[in-house]
């Protein structure tokens, strides 16, 4: 059993209690090999952009961030733009956000066009089984 955790770095109130279901969930569904903790961190605009510039060297805000050793950071103010810009409940943005981040630590990719679509649709399949 993958260990989760949840760390709130924004002034907002999140439902960490459905974070966690929705990451238990996922990590059935989804196999991470050699990772026993991941963490989710929730962070504001500055520090998704403080990250992205030093590790991805694009200084530009991010909706998540995922690094090898099993943080997840998920910006969000950008989770509520693109809830907004979608019609998705903030609830469901930050699940497919966390899906994918998810993702991204079990090897997945999403540099090409072709990578991002297919990395979508899996994300898409496993919203539909986890809920």
């Amino acid at each position: 059993m993958i260990d989760f955790e949840i760390n709130n770095l924004t002034k907002s109130k999140i439902d960490k209690k459905f974070l966690e279901r929705v990451a238990k969930k996922v990590l059935k569904v989804v196999e991470l090999k050699n990772i026993k903790e991941v963490s989710l961190v929730l962070v504001g605009d500055a520090k998704i952009k403080n990250l992205n510039k030093k590790y991805r060297k694009k200084n530009k805000k991010t909706d998540v961030l995922t690094f090898d050793y099993g943080e997840i950071f998920i910006c969000l103010s950008q989770a509520k733009k693109q809830a907004k810009k979608s019609g998705n409940i903030l609830k469901k943005e930050l699940s497919i956000l966390l899906i994918h981040g998810i993702l991204h630590l079990a090897g997945h990719n999403d540099e090409t066009k072709k990578d991002f679509n297919k990395m979508q649709k899996k994300q898409n399949e496993i919203w539909q089984k986890i809920t």
